[in-house]
């Protein structure tokens, strides 16, 4: 086994992770695929094409990492919901993920922004209406952005059959 074999099955471990990072927030996920990208580009072997299939990769990365936050940024502004309560959803998530096992930091996140839309609110239905809004805009920016995390894996897969075929 060479090392550009090493390389490159190291990268693919890294970039599965990665994928399942965008769902998984514990793990992480665009910024490791982008790593690992690189990291096949200089020492995987593929030469120029480890270059191309590196640019073209991050713009899918990027483009993940972009819309993600703009789509929920977007979506939280349209409701009113201030990054106070989504602050306190992350901490009581990171509480329930170490409370929780496997589902505790998604429990925590929607019981932490609950609660604090209805002490911001006052009024039950509004915070869980607010709450829900803001539930499906992180929902929606994590789909989008794990669809281009699979699109940029998809594009390291293809270099990496075209670099062995050509190889």
């Amino acid at each position: 086994m060479n090392a550009e074999l090493i390389v490159t099955i190291l990268c693919g471990l890294a970039i599965a992770v990665g994928v399942a990072g965008t769902i998984i927030p514990v793990l992480p996920g665009s910024i490791l695929i982008g790593a690992s990208l690189l990291a096949w580009a200089i020492w995987g072997g593929g030469g120029p094409l480890g270059w191309v299939i590196f640019a073209v990769g991050m713009l899918f990365v990027v483009a993940g990492m972009a819309a993600s936050a703009v789509l929920t940024g977007r979506k939280m502004k349209q409701h009113g919901i201030p990054n106070r309560s989504v602050l306190i959803g992350v901490v009581l998530g990171v509480v329930g993920m170490f409370v929780i096992p496997v589902v505790g930091l998604f429990v925590g996140f929607a019981v932490g922004l609950l609660l604090s839309e209805v002490q911001r609110t006052r009024d039950f239905r509004v915070a869980v209406r607010s709450s829900g809004a803001a539930l499906k805009a992180t929902g929606i920016g994590i789909l989008v952005e794990f669809g281009l995390a699979c699109a940029a894996a998809s594009t390291w897969i293809i270099g990496v059959w075209i670099n062995a075929v050509n190889g």
